[in-house]
């Protein structure tokens, strides 16, 4: 049996990242129109587009969230289909989405290497515990 709880969180970070899409095509548009960028040429020629570092950031969170967060999105349906859930799974699994917010927030808006580095760091090791406890709860 599928242990549903586990997967609002799933959900939820999904939904996230939907927001950070559009957040990047209603900052990355304007920016390509303002600096008349010749997407046919960048097309062409293979050059690199090159946007302001606050557009930038945005498309670069939007990018970070199809790495680190596809191995929460099989983790959450491992732990689900298995049944490797309580309530420290799906707390973990919140908590994992909300960091990830943050991180979101914090790249996009002004981006302070450390403090992100920092919130990173408290994600992966958010996301290790709740692999280990998978793990130990499937066994």
């Amino acid at each position: 049996m599928v242990e549903t709880e586990m997967l609002y969180p799933l959900l939820a970070l999904i939904g996230w990242t939907f927001v950070m899409w559009g957040w990047m095509y209603a900052t990355r548009i304007p920016a390509i129109q303002k600096a008349e960028v010749d997407v046919d040429e960048l097309s062409r020629t293979g050059a690199p587009l090159v946007l302001p570092p606050e557009v930038a950031r945005v498309a670069d969170n939007y990018n970070h969230l199809h790495e680190q967060p596809t191995i929460f999105y099989a983790l959450v349906l491992c732990a689900a289909v298995a049944g490797a859930v309580d309530g420290m799974q799906t707390a973990l699994a919140w908590g994992y989405v909300v960091i990830r917010i943050v991180h979101s927030l914090i790249q996009a808006v002004k981006n302070p290497i450390f403090l992100r580095f920092l919130v990173f760091a408290l994600a992966s090791i958010v996301l290790m515990i709740l692999f280990v406890r998978t793990v130990f709860l499937m066994i």
